[in-house]
């Protein structure tokens, strides 16, 4: 077979999809019981438009590119999505240049910058959605897969004993190193970023948020898909990247910030919370994408931080690009239809909170 992507998250299952779409024969392979329950399914559900990303860089150019694809794909495949803009105060007219400097569309009003693009959709129907399509397309999907071998077989790899590819994609994530590491390649480290959340009873017609740092995007208001409204993440970073608990003092400090933007939240009592766990890159080291060093036929995606659900498909198509050089013949590219998604028994921002 062709390729083997490990890891179904978002960013696994925008690559299945790409690829799917230039009908080379995959294999998705998800150590859980389920796709998008790490930190695909546990983040805002923002679609960020790129306004505030970095000018020229891959993380950037992958988010914008991302939005040139998105809106044909979300409708192809009739994923939910909220176009309710968004608004940052207090905002600067060098916040309105890097907006105009990545082609994003915004309006600064004295301190208020508008963003009419930015969007709230449901990460974990985003998911498997375009995970669906790849199968209904012939993707293989393997569900309770942990990889726990990668071997050389000649000038192709052979994965747990049984599966040989061409080329595997390391999307996994939190565990991108470890899977990394199976190959010799320790060129990067990952460690988790705990961001939690609060979901309230409330009504918001667009996303507030707030200056973002080169750090972290920082404690957002808005609206859910099922007509929430929802304030974080926080950004600790910890070393356990099985400690999906909300820390106790997470509420509070989320709160001040969210009621800050947010009055109607003062005194407000959350109806739930979850924590997300983002895979950061050690020393800043984010957007970790291209050919191991170590064994060319692995493709690392890894450190893919908490703007990977924006940048997904992006990703998908410039991962493709990459199989296609490691030479693995890519087609002509083809629209996907939707397939069967997985049920999905629970609102996307209880599955977290359901299983810790």
């Amino acid at each position: 077979m062709g390729v083997a992507i490990i890891g179904g998250g978002v960013v696994g299952a925008a690559v299945v999809y790409s690829l799917a779409a230039r009908g080379v024969d995959a294999t998705l392979l998800e150590a859980e019981a389920a796709l998008a329950l790490g930190a695909s399914g546990t983040n805002s559900g923002i679609r960020h438009t790129g306004f505030d990303s970095p000018h020229g860089e891959l993380e950037t150019r992958v988010i914008l590119r991302s939005a040139e694809l998105r809106d044909a794909v979300i409708d192809r495949l009739g994923i939910p999505v909220m176009r309710c803009g968004a608004t940052m105060r207090p905002a600067t007219e060098e916040n309105t240049a890097n907006g105009r400097a990545n082609g994003v569309e915004v309006a600064l009003h004295g301190e208020l910058l508008e963003v009419p693009g930015e969007a709230v959709t449901d990460p974990v129907a985003y998911t498997l959605a375009l995970a669906a399509a790849a199968e209904r397309a012939g993707t293989e999907i393997r569900t309770d897969a942990r990889v726990s071998t990668i071997e050389r077989d000649g000038e192709r790899l052979r994965i747990d004993g049984d599966l040989v590819c061409d080329v595997a994609v390391n999307c996994a994530g939190l565990h991108a190193d470890e899977v990394a590491r199976l190959v010799g390649d320790e060129s990067f480290a990952i460690y988790p970023r705990k961001g939690e959340f609060f979901v309230f009873e409330a009504f918001l017609d667009h996303i507030l948020l707030p200056v973002p740092t080169k750090r972290t995007k920082g404690v957002l208001v808005f609206p859910t898909i099922d007509g929430k409204v929802a304030a974080g993440p926080t950004a600790h970073d910890q070393e356990d990247k099985d400690d999906w608990s909300v820390r106790s003092d997470a509420r509070d400090e989320v709160l001040a910030k969210a009621a800050a933007m947010y009055p109607p939240l003062l005194g407000a009592e959350p109806i739930a919370s979850y924590a997300g766990l983002r895979p950061a890159g050690r020393d800043g080291a984010n957007y970790i994408i291209g050919p191991s060093p170590t064994c060319p036929q692995l493709i690392n995606v890894a450190a893919i931080r908490s703007t990977g659900l924006s940048a997904a498909l992006g990703i998908g198509e410039y991962v493709t690009e990459l199989v296609g050089r490691a030479g693995v013949r890519l087609g002509p590219e083809r629209p996907l239809p939707p397939g069967e998604p997985r049920a999905q028994d629970e609102p996307w921002w209880r599955r977290r909170q359901c299983r810790v």
